[in-house]
């Protein structure tokens, strides 16, 4: 999933539902994979079955639930901005 700043300042994105915080700087992107080991693909949590992210949306911030099992950040070039440190499939960049 993608989250773009297109703010003047930087924009707090916190992950749930492991309350990680982290700061996107203006005019950037951030992009969030979450993973499930659900064997049908199924993602646990979510309002609907087949729905990965849930996201809320406030003024200065954004709430990303990643309804899986882990989730890694990387900017929209693919660098990482964080790695979790519990075992995570290989990043793959995608929306």
């Amino acid at each position: 999933m993608l989250i773009s700043n297109g703010g003047e300042v930087p924009l707090e994105l916190v992950v749930e539902p492991w309350a990680d915080s982290h700061r996107i700087p203006s005019k950037q992107t951030c992009v969030v994979v979450t993973h499930s080991s659900a064997a049908d693909g199924s993602w646990p949590g979510t309002l609907r079955g087949d729905e990965p992210f849930q996201v809320d949306h406030r003024p200065d911030s954004v709430v990303v639930w990643a309804n899986g099992d882990c989730f890694h950040l990387s900017d929209a070039d693919g660098s990482v901005i964080y790695a979790a440190d519990w075992h995570c499939p290989d990043q793959n960049p995608v929306s």
